[in-house]
């Protein structure tokens, strides 16, 4: 399963983070614009999260379905020069309040304007894309069309027939909400149309696309709703054992992500079926997937569901080479990369090399004294994915000016009294690492300090909205990036 075919460099950003658009960056002109930077400083890896829809916290690693895009990243420019939204006539809002409820408004126009005179080969494809896409759209479609009815109360709060999927209940349901559904479903085929023409242009341009994949969906998505056999979930959709971390460096109490846990043996009985298809479309989606939480296929955290925070938790088993093994089997060799951090044991290494699969080293961690940390550059094993830093982390700017006196010392030491400010010293050494593949979060690449961090764990409010200022790409940045690029032997054209 070894990914890295030569050395890479790459940078990390979520498209809402992209400028210009009204409310979150899309899939629009600045998404296409990025690509060709990419490509100008000789770089071939564009790393996002996750594409999933979220729920009102923003978050890419809680969301509302595993297969899905979020609609919010859909270009209306695409609509726009398809004719989707001729007749619309309202004015891009000058504020951020009122965005969504103008893309809102926007995405209906251009369904509605569909089902009345779509081309004949948007026509084709949308029915394509329906036949490839049902195992999954359509539980989706169902599942959004009445949770919006029932004004975004979580599955578990509605009626019980319609919560516990009850025949009778589905089929009213489908022929009350069959309008919903159906914008639905045009949205999830614009969201997938958009997505594959951008990772084309990213191919023409030598530029690979990196997923995300959160181990877990999140309880209230359409695949728990769907398939509730495959979850510690009571008889009324209540969690039994949720998902999270045990206490480590981000958070002392842990982290208690809430996520329902996995029923492991009930989802080896049926082939780990729902995991294929999972898989499948991230590799429609993405040249490389990293699995976010790759030690939860060795072994979970598993909370007691009224357990307020992660610390009484335990260790449980989980059969994760034999889900390797059937992935596998299924859909060959699998671009993947694991993240291994936080606390790793030996057989969570084990796993992850017997199956050739490159892990992660975060520079950040690194310089705590001790010449035997692994995330040393020295240390770093080629077969790995160096960062200075994760959408988890502070920038680095802000993690270094963090540091006391005597970390700070050590640092300057380490990288030889650099005369470059930070973060470019760490850019350096992520760069010139042994490891295959580096990537710099875009806020390093721009010298950003704390105010620019993506996310702080363990905080529910005010995290996911940073976002590339509108005049982010000062002079002299591409071909300096190009230079170190090229220095260090990850030129985009080897």
């Amino acid at each position: 399963m070894r990914v890295p075919d030569r050395r890479r460099a790459g940078l990390l950003l979520h498209p809402t983070s992209l400028p210009e658009a009204p409310g979150n960056g899309d899939f629009g002109h600045c998404a296409w614009r990025w690509i060709e930077f990419l490509a100008e400083a000789g770089m071939s890896l564009w790393q996002v999260l996750p594409l999933v829809p979220t729920h009102a916290d923003g978050s890419p690693y809680n969301g509302l379905s595993t297969h899905a895009g979020n609609r919010w990243l859909i270009s209306l420019s695409w609509l726009r020069d398809r004719g989707l939204l001729t007749g619309f006539d309202s004015e891009t809002p000058a504020g951020e309040r009122d965005a969504r409820a103008w893309r809102d408004a926007a995405l209906r126009h251009a369904g509605a304007r569909f089902r009345e005179a779509a081309p004949a080969d948007l026509r084709v494809a949308y029915s394509d894309f329906r036949q490839g896409h049902a195992h999954w759209l359509e539980d989706f479609a169902l599942y959004s069309a009445i949770r919006g009815e029932q004004g975004g109360a979580p599955w578990w709060d509605w009626p019980q027939p319609l919560r516990d999927r009850e025949t009778g209940a589905l089929r009213d349901a489908r022929s009350r909400l069959a309008a919903a559904m159906e914008q639905v479903r045009f949205e999830q085929f614009v969201f997938f149309a958009q997505w594959s023409e951008l990772r084309d242009y990213a191919h023409r341009h030598g530029v690979l696309m990196f997923g995300d994949l959160p181990i877990y969906p999140a309880h209230d998505s359409a695949e728990v709703w769907a398939h509730r056999e495959y979850f510690w979930v009571d008889e009324a959709g209540r969690p039994v054992k949720v998902a999270g971390v045990p206490p480590d460096y981000f958070s002392a109490q842990g982290q208690r992500w809430g996520n329902p846990l996995y029923r492991w043996e009930r989802l080896r009985e049926d082939g780990f079926g729902w995991w294929v298809e999972r898989m499948r479309t991230q590799l429609e989606l993405f040249d490389i997937v990293r699995i976010d939480h790759f030690r939860g296929l060795r072994a979970c955290w598993e909370i007691p569901a009224g357990e307020k925070t992660a610390v009484n938790g335990r260790w449980a088993p989980v059969p994760g080479e034999a889900l390797l093994e059937r992935l596998t089997q299924v859909l060959g060799t699998l671009p993947l990369v694991a993240e291994d951090l936080g606390t790793i044991t030996p057989d969570v290494v084990e796993l992850r090399r017997r199956f050739g699969i490159p892990g992660m080293a975060v520079l950040q961690f690194a310089f705590d004294g001790n010449p035997h940390n692994a995330y040393l550059p020295h240390n770093i094993d080629s077969n790995t994915v160096a960062y200075t830093g994760t959408h988890d982390n502070d920038t680095t700017l802000g993690w270094y000016t963090g540091l006391d006196d005597a970390a700070r010392h050590h640092l300057h030491e380490y990288l030889g009294w650099p005369g470059e400010p930070i973060p470019w010293p760490l850019i350096r050494a992520a760069l010139a690492s042994r490891a295959d593949y580096a990537i710099l979060p875009a806020q390093d690449m721009l010298g950003l300090d704390g105010r620019a961090r993506m996310n702080r764990p363990g905080l529910a409010e005010g995290n996911w909205r940073w976002r590339l200022p509108e005049a982010w790409r000062p002079p002299g940045l591409t071909a300096r990036l190009a230079r170190m690029v090229a220095q260090y032997g990850r030129r985009a054209d080897g």
